[in-house]
């Protein structure tokens, strides 16, 4: 939570140092000096932290006390009754990754000190939006959303999901979104968002991410036309072999397909049954296209004349291109205060329509980031917006003509760091939804005035989600590192060329499953050696040009769904030894290998947690720690182990740890019984091989996620990726001689 009085030119942070960080919506009593704060983020996404409960502040945000609503993890809104200060709805989506029973709208009125539950559907319907007539405080709409997450797939829609409004102040509710009011039905109804035109409530506008197939895709003829991998997924073996030859080469050149691979010897494998097209079109899909293969509805925008009586789509064209099929992360619409007629939705772009939503119009432009969340209208001047978005926050004031960009937040979501060996040295990060950058490790700046895109020395390197950074100590230009589901490259940081790393298999084999952060190891011991994970292990001995599969698969296997699972999610080779090598995989299991990769002994087997680390000793070979995550099952206890026999058996330690789940942790490279570790909340410091740990947040670093760590061995630096809160580096030279 920050504050602004200069019209975002700095920020002053209210919100560091409680229980938990992430918000799911704040709202502010303005009169009073109220702020109320929903805990817990509300996107439903892949690392959207939960929170424990409703905060409340009644002097401006110096201090704040926990209210109730503890279980609900996740906040959808709260809004505030125009004139009674103790009258407060909140919209709970409850547990991520489980069912519960405290989501639902809830009401106090006595500002927070009891709660009632208003609205119920079951334990897997969430409470997402919430809506108040300001003219008749009585009346209340909401939107109720049917999900189901789990790690290895995302049920983002159901029936249960609609409309409903109350006219007793919240206390009993009634579905309006029913099959006779012209809103859609059915399992395809995703998240809703809703605005109140408030010059004329009657007028309601809603989106909806559909999830329904559509009717009207037809597949199109491909005889004699130029072949892309959307009509190669839809084709079949008889319409496959009438195609010509010359049309298909040309796709297979596109597509990269190795040289023994021609229209003619794939027809003949077909004709033998050693393939089917299905292969063909698999054989260069990646985890990645998955996210943009539209086949459902997608967004859509509906509007009512009669305070929900009655609805109509306001388009008649498909909104391509807004959510993909990922409309959970967005779900919001937003009326003019002063202009019925102006609304503006927000996905991938930002889109304003001036007539009603019959039509929209993409307003990104300059120093505007795309994925955007959050959007302030001026009642008293319908062109003055303030949006939040994935890359943090901008201002027109030309109704999205110019865009100014207010980023002296230091809001970067890191997920994984390194550094080099340059002097001084510099850092690399990959970040959630912003590529993967490196700069100086000297560039200390106030957080109010931060850096602005590729400035005070930091470089864009890769678009994205940024993810693992390895780095070649003997000639820091050569940088490996990539975006989400596999797809990294070699990067020359001199010249810009870039490498696409890329793993041989035949078409026919079974796919690669890549985790959504792939991890990525190069050898101490030869920096022409690298390492790569998928759900089997791969190794190239010359910088990624070339890649060899040495194991099968070292997960528990491919578990159907729509979320790619059942992969690696870590790799380490030990400091103090070639070829011995650690893998962790996001369904609970280690395995090792003492070979270089040719041989694997399964060491631990841990079912429904993901393996977030596991960390080879600087000091005794036999030495390696294991931490284990269960966020993806609502489980928030630490785990964090340690063998002294290559993994043959295990200690638990850190059993001081609070109920944080464990993201990384390092064992320091000069003091065998230092160990800091990166929790979803802080970061913590043993000083005695871990039997017990003593939390090194302050006033400097707040209580955030931290992602990832890493120990500079000649500066004797710690530096440290947060989740929310950017990179900062701590001298660790004084705890290192205790």
């Amino acid at each position: 939570l920050w504050k602004t009085i200069n019209n975002g030119q700095s920020f002053e942070p209210l919100f560091d140092h409680e229980s938990v960080m992430t918000i799911g919506d704040i709202a502010v009593d303005w009169k009073n000096n109220i702020i109320w704060l929903g805990s817990g983020e509300n996107n439903a996404s892949r690392s959207s932290y939960s929170g424990d409960g409703i905060y409340k502040s009644t002097d401006g945000g110096k201090s704040w006390a926990n209210v109730g609503l503890y279980d609900s993890h996740h906040i959808g809104r709260i809004m505030l009754h125009p004139s009674n200060p103790n009258q407060v709805w909140v919209a709970a989506a409850g547990h991520l990754y489980s069912s519960n029973e405290e989501r639902g709208v809830f009401k106090t009125n006595d500002g927070g000190k009891s709660w009632n539950k208003t609205l119920y559907i079951n334990d897997q319907t969430s409470a997402i939006d919430l809506k108040i007539d300001n003219s008749n405080p009585s009346i209340l709409y909401a939107s109720m959303w049917r999900k189901a997450r789990k790690a290895w797939n995302f049920q983002e829609a159901g029936e249960e999901s609609g409309i409903f409004k109350s006219l007793d102040g919240g206390e009993t509710w009634s579905r309006i979104s029913t099959s006779e009011s012209g809103f859609p039905q059915g399992k395809g109804n995703g998240r809703i968002g809703l605005a109140v035109y408030p010059g004329n409530t009657n007028i309601i506008y809603a989106i909806i991410d559909n999830q329904a197939k559509r009717s009207d895709e037809k597949i199109e003829e491909v005889i004699g036309q130029k072949l892309d991998k959307k009509k190669m997924s839809a084709i079949g073996k008889d319409e496959f072999l009438s195609l010509d030859n010359q049309l298909l080469n040309e796709y297979l050149d596109e597509e990269g397909f190795p040289e023994k691979y021609t229209a003619t010897t794939l027809k003949e494998s077909l004709k033998l049954g050693k393939i089917n097209v299905r292969d063909v079109f698999l054989y260069t899909h990646n985890d990645n296209d998955d996210l943009f293969d539209i086949k459902i509805k997608g967004a859509e925008v509906y509007k009512s004349m009669d305070a929900g009586k009655t609805w109509i789509k306001t388009h008649e064209k498909n909104l391509d291109g807004l959510y993909y099929t990922y409309g959970y992360y967005f779900g919001q619409i937003w009326v003019a205060p002063s202009n019925p007629e102006k609304v503006v939705i927000v996905g991938v772009p930002v889109v304003k329509s001036e007539n009603g939503g019959k039509t929209f119009e993409n307003i990104e432009r300059e120093n505007v980031h795309s994925d955007h969340h959050a959007l302030w209208i001026n009642p008293k001047n319908e062109n003055h917006y303030i949006l939040g978005n994935d890359g943090g926050i901008n201002i027109t004031y030309d109704n999205g003509k110019t865009w100014f960009k207010a980023n002296s937040l230091p809001v970067g979501q890191f997920y994984a760091v390194t550094y080099d060996m340059e002097k001084p040295y510099n850092v690399y990060g990959g970040l959630q939804d912003n590529g993967v950058w490196t700069g100086p490790s000297t560039n200390n700046f106030d957080f109010n005035y931060g850096i602005f895109d590729e400035g005070d020395g930091f470089k864009f390197l890769l678009g994205g989600d940024g993810m693992q950074v390895q780095v070649d100590h003997r000639n820091n230009n050569t940088v490996y590192s990539g975006f989400q589901f596999g797809n990294y490259f070699r990067i020359n940081k001199a010249t810009g060329e870039k490498k696409y790393l890329e793993i041989p298999r035949e078409i026919g084999e079974e796919q690669f499953r890549f985790n959504w952060e792939s991890p990525i190891h190069l050898s101490k011991h030869n920096q022409d050696i690298l390492y790569f994970g998928s759900h089997k292990f791969h190794r190239s001995l010359d910088k990624g040009d070339s890649f060899k599969t040495l194991s099968g698969d070292l997960t528990r296997g491919k578990k159907e769904g729509n979320v790619p699972f059942g992969t690696l999610s870590t790799i380490e080779e030990s400091p103090l030894k070639f070829g011995l090598i650690y893998v962790g995989s996001d369904d609970g299991l280690i395995h090792v290998s003492k070979d270089g990769g040719y041989n694997w002994e399964k060491i631990a087997d841990k079912p429904s947690l993901w393996v977030s680390a596991v960390i080879p000793s600087s000091h005794k070979e036999s030495r390696v720690y294991a931490t284990f995550n269960g966020y993806r099952e609502d489980n928030f206890a630490s785990y964090l182990l340690v063998s002294n026999d290559y993994g043959k058996s295990w200690e638990v330690i850190g059993k001081d740890l609070p109920m944080e789940p464990v993201n990384v942790m390092r064992e320091d490279p000069v003091n065998e019984k230092l160990i800091y570790v990166g929790t979803d909340h802080g970061l913590y410091i043993s000083t005695d091989g871990g039997t017990s740990f003593f939390c090194a947040n302050n006033k400097t670093l707040p209580n955030v996620a931290i992602h990832d760590l890493q120990i500079h061995p000649r500066e004797n630096e710690l530096i440290i990726g947060t989740h929310g809160r950017s990179i900062y580096i701590a001298d660790v030279s004084l705890i290192q001689q205790l």
